[in-house]
């Protein structure tokens, strides 16, 4: 049964630069589609998915969206102007009766809708436009790195949410587990054309793989074919006195689709070079605890990190991450407990905040300049772990173009700053790596390599992640906080976390006693008295209504998908288009109708 699409473009056209990043893109997507929109960093998968929200205008084409749908974007900056809280922002396009899907989205992701717009950080200026989204509930949800600045827990709640909604979305993520449970098909955008696949985002890497194999074989014979002719038209010429000009011109055609073809991206040119051994142990950290008035980080905390270990630091947004980690690299004191240190440490950092990068300064001078020792980044060279190097030279083996080499950094995508970052860190020799959510903003391809990378460090790594499949990756040991003081090491990665914590949650649960049942039956019963009679009859009879109303909808669609009907009978197909929109409305109300009831009654 054929399905009025929720978005349709055709023959979309766009250049920036003189460069064109999409020629002649058609694009449909449709009620129900979960999309992963992929491709590497700065191939135009923001600027595409600002097209469809249409904050970018197109050179050519068009964008059809039908009446009684809205498509709702995911600001990545967003503008809070006028707005004195974030919940202010939040529920400002809602009316009264939904504020409360605002509170819920605020509590699932972890953000405060009381906190002033001013003091806001950008991590939860993010979460606030992401819960703008998720409360508004378009019928189509287009999703830019949303699970940048969550924690784990929040980005689990959304992959809950996602996973049971009704609405389409598009979703742009590095989250490689996060793409792998929620989507259906895939949109590749690749050197400027945008293909589909039917399928999620866990076939993608070998569908890319089997293209990319395709285009060299084409290559392979289109060079072999060239050279063929090329030897006929040098050696004809003493063979024959008039050449035949046809094939001359077919070898010109051959050369210049050759030169035509666009060559692809190729991996960033990334190395890191471990300086001196460390001493055997790194790290001996004994007894640890720490606390900030009422709130307790650590409890009598103990780890020993030895030489070559990755050892990931996961848990809750605020649970004190960062503080831990600045107590085993000595630059914090524990309230109790101590640290020692093994000798010829030459520690490297990679900050998530990007402080270490001056926006309004360029990728040169942010490459070459160091504050501390007073060099002021005009100097043409940079060391590349003791050689030197020219700045060009090295920031192309980091996949930038020359052009960019001046432009200030705040110009930058988010997955251009993340390697420009680590390209000032693999510049330098070091044995101990911290790094603080290296995985932000990079592509598929980059966070490939940066995990060979760090497979093949004979230095020590020191990892903070919410990026669940990068630390099943790279984890040798992984730290879970879990709140008032309690830090547990685990062996392996987040799977072996889960999986050796999971026993004793299965422990403590079978020793509640039976009585929490009875009482857990008592309190359901209680929570359905504050409904009143009527509204208890109404949640009653609500999902036969939305059952009737969805079989209505899919007749009129089955209707409406005979493509002739139009041409063949305007006025009534004018009718069912009205009679649609009225019907889906309808459905939308009786939803929202049934879920606060259920919100009522759930106390």
């Amino acid at each position: 049964m054929a399905r009025i699409p929720l978005l349709q473009m055709s023959g979309i056209s766009l250049t920036f630069g003189g460069d064109p990043i999409f020629s002649d893109l058609d694009l449909v997507v449709q009620p129900g589609d979960r999309v992963a929109l992929v491709g590497r960093n700065g191939s135009g998968k923001s600027t595409l998915m600002k097209v469809m929200a249409d904050l970018v205008e197109a050179d050519a084409g068009s964008i059809v969206i039908p009446p009684g749908n809205s498509v709702g974007y995911m600001e990545q900056d967003p503008k809070m102007e006028g707005f004195a809280t974030l919940g202010d922002f939040a529920a400002s396009e809602l009316e009264p009766g939904e504020l409360y899907r605002v509170e819920r989205a605020g509590e699932g992701l972890k953000f405060d809708p009381a906190r002033p717009v001013e003091t806001a950080s950008g991590g939860e200026r993010r979460r606030a436009a992401l819960a703008k989204l998720m409360a508004e509930a378009p019928e189509l949800m287009l999703l830019d790195e949303p699970t940048n600045h969550l924690d784990i827990e929040a980005i689990s709640w959304l992959e809950s949410e996602l996973a049971s909604t009704r609405a389409a979305f598009v979703l742009i993520s590095h989250d490689r587990a996060f793409l792998r449970a929620l989507t259906r098909a895939t949109l590749w955008v690749d050197r400027g054309q945008v293909r589909r696949q039917d399928k999620g985002f866990e076939h993608f890497e070998a569908w890319r793989d089997k293209i990319w194999e395709e285009e060299d074989m084409q290559r392979h014979k289109l060079n072999r074919l060239i050279k063929s002719e090329s030897r006929w038209a040098v050696e004809g010429i003493s063979a024959r006195r008039k050449r035949n000009m046809g094939r001359v011109r077919a070898l010109q055609d051959l050369k210049s689709e050759r030169a035509g073809q666009i060559k692809r991206q190729g991996a960033a040119a990334m190395d890191l070079e471990a300086g001196p051994k460390s001493g055997r142990k790194v790290i001996e950290a004994e007894g640890l605890s720490k606390g900030f008035g009422d709130k307790q980080i650590l409890s009598g905390f103990s780890l020993t990190v030895q030489r070559g270990e990755r050892v990931a630091f996961v848990g809750p947004n605020g649970v004190g991450k960062t503080t831990l980690l600045k107590m085993l690299l000595g630059e914090e004191a524990p309230d109790e407990g101590s640290v020692k240190l093994g000798t010829n440490l030459e520690v490297a950092v990679f900050d998530q905040t990007r402080d270490q990068l001056d926006g309004n300064a360029s990728l040169w001078e942010n490459l070459t300049a160091d504050p501390l020792m007073g060099i002021s980044g005009k100097a043409d060279q940079v060391m590349v772990r003791g050689q030197p190097k020219h700045v060009v030279g090295y920031l192309k083996e980091f996949l930038f173009d020359e052009r960019q080499v001046r432009a200030p950094v705040r110009s930058l995508s988010g997955g251009e700053k993340a390697r420009l970052l680590l390209a000032k860190l693999m510049a330098r020799s070091s044995n101990m790596l911290v790094l603080d959510e290296p995985t932000n903003d990079l592509d598929v391809e980059t966070l490939d390599l940066l995990q060979e990378l760090l497979d093949g460090y004979d230095g020590t790594v020191l990892l903070v992640s919410h990026d669940r499949d990068f630390l099943d990756r790279v984890a040798t040991t992984t730290v879970a906080m879990e709140g008032q003081g309690n830090a547990t090491a685990y062996a392996g990665g987040w799977s072996d976390y889960l999986a050796q914590r999971a026993p004793a949650e299965v422990v403590e649960k079978a020793e509640k006693p039976k009585a929490t049942k009875s009482k857990a039956k008592a309190e359901a019963q209680a929570s359905k008295d504050l409904l009143s009679f009527k509204e208890k009859h109404r949640l009653e009879a609500l999902p036969a209504e939305i059952d009737r109303l969805e079989q209505e909808i899919a007749k009129l669609e089955q209707l409406m998908a005979d493509p002739e009907l139009f041409t063949r009978e305007p006025v009534k197909f004018q009718k069912a288009t009205e009679a649609l929109v009225q019907r889906q409305e309808k459905l939308a109300a009786a939803e929202e109708e049934w879920l606060v009831l259920e919100e009522k009654a759930g106390g």
